[in-house]
């Protein structure tokens, strides 16, 4: 029987450790074990190297509970984890079955319940066992896919993920990446080690299975090899996607004003250039990624609207708006109770909700999205607050027709002029409530208060503020 420290696996493992190390400094190191041959190998040589180098090791464990064996599964891990002197905790997720994504589902759940074990245990670096066979299937379901050089970039050795994972301190780093699975399987016999096989490998109705089990021995056959020259391609696609990025974040840095993009600038690229920005965009506000036919039209719309018109369109889990000429990403909101059309001057009129000041800080007022912060006026101009308290005041959201003074010395203006000056797109004044007593307007959430009701010489006068509550 050979040595667990010698010969290209071990090897290849403590490079990419010591490598890990000097680039992390972790103290506390987490691996990703399910009991199976690829797991298994990691564990005994994560193992033999957090024991040389005075590192803690944990063992984590995801019960999916799809699999008769499940139970016995787990039983394995934590019994040879507690064979080395290492410590082992595990999750159980459960997963639904109805649809057909069970696959991606047990994914998403294996992560997050991984982070979250990470994050619980302190653990800064997560190890899987993904190796060189995984790599070759991920990129070639990604061609499948008609995937762009992000996904036929594969995996790489080691990244953050917080979306996947739920913890943004937490590295995952797969040390086994350039081993073939017959590597791992020749030193998991020498060394004598144990693994289970889920049964689930051999159901070729999930992708990865059909391409394991048909596919891959098919290429094997004709392009004995193929596996590391696939490695090879993503990792040439890893560096056109580094390009691509770096491209990006200087486009972005050029058009991004005040958190929106400046449509003009857009209209100088190319529509390769526009799209590889938009893309970097949605990523960095953590959206999904939208298809390629979805970009294409947004970006046509964008591009063949008048320069006034209000474009919406409409993302899975935002808007996409232009007002001005720039870009906004703004979030997909539920209607407030009484909202309306604040650009309709016609509409037939809706009672607001009454309410009295009775001296309070604040007051919530949920059908409208917000609190009403009743506090001392900054600069001593502002309401008498012993006349606010006799007033029978009206919260309401804007009608059409109000007019507002805001100083003295500025005129009297409707609303929707004073929201155009002040460049309050027109989605957002449908949110902002109006507060008023009997016929006369007191406050414009997102412009201040009237100064007909200023009293100079009141002590201690007041001033209304508003603070949108998205909950």
């Amino acid at each position: 029987m050979s040595s667990p420290l010698a010969g290209p696996v071990p090897a290849t493992f403590t490079r990419a450790l010591d490598a890990l190390r000097a680039q992390f400094s972790p103290t506390t190191i987490a691996i990703a074990c399910s009991g199976g041959l690829d797991s298994m190998v990691l564990l005994q040589l994560a193992s033999n190297w957090c024991h040389a180098h005075g590192h803690t090791l944990l063992v984590f464990h995801v019960h999916h509970g799809l699999s008769t064996n499940a139970d016995a599964w787990q039983r394995h891990v934590e019994a040879s984890a507690a064979a080395l002197g290492v410590r082992a905790d595990h999750r159980y997720v459960q997963i639904d079955t109805g649809g057909s994504g069970t696959e991606a589902a047990a994914r998403k759940l294996r992560y997050r319940a991984l982070g979250d074990m990470c994050r619980e245990h302190r653990a800064t670096l997560l190890l899987t066992a993904h190796h060189l066979d995984d790599q070759a299937e991920t990129v070639l379901l990604q061609l499948l896919r008609g995937s762009g050089p992000a996904g036929l970039s594969g995996m790489d050795a080691a990244n953050s993920a917080p979306a996947l994972l739920g913890n943004p301190d937490l590295v995952m780093a797969r040390p086994l990446l350039p081993l073939s699975r017959l590597d791992l399987e020749s030193y998991a016999r020498d060394v004598g080690l144990d693994w289970v096989e889920d049964e689930s490998n051999s159901d070729t109705r999930y992708a990865r299975n059909a391409l394991r089990h048909r596919v891959m021995p098919a290429l094997a056959q004709a392009f004995p090899g193929f596996q590391q020259r696939f490695a090879r391609s993503a990792a040439h696609a890893q560096s056109a996607q580094r390009l691509l990025k770096e491209l990006a974040e200087g486009d972005l840095a050029a058009t991004l004003v005040d958190g929106a993009i400046e449509v003009a600038r857009l209209r100088a690229m190319s529509l390769d250039r526009v799209y590889n920005l938009l893309r970097h965009w949605f990523a960095g506000q953590g959206l999904a990624m939208p298809s390629t036919a979805w970009l294409a039209e947004m970006v046509a719309q964008l591009f063949e609207a008048r320069i006034d018109a209000q474009l919406l369109v409409t993302h899975p889990a935002c808007h996409i708006r232009r007002h001005r000429d720039r870009l906004y990403i703004t979030p997909k909101l539920a209607d407030l109770a009484g909202m309306r059309d604040p650009d309709d001057e016609g509409i037939i009129e809706k009672k607001g909700e009454t309410f009295r000041w009775q001296g309070e800080a604040q007051l919530a007022f949920p059908a409208y999205g917000g609190v009403l912060h009743v506090e001392p006026a900054d600069n001593g101009v502002g309401f008498d607050p012993a006349w606010l308290r006799e007033q029978a005041l009206v919260i309401d959201f804007r009608k059409g027709g109000e007019r507002l003074k805001l100083a003295a010395n500025r005129p009297t203006r409707p609303l929707k002029a004073h929201y155009q000056a002040a460049g309050i797109p027109a989605w957002e004044r449908a949110r902002l409530p109006t507060v008023s007593s009997g016929r006369d307007l007191l406050f414009a959430a997102g412009l201040g208060m009237d100064c007909h009701h200023f009293a100079p010489d009141a002590p201690e006068p007041v001033a209304l503020r508003w603070e949108v509550k998205l909950d």
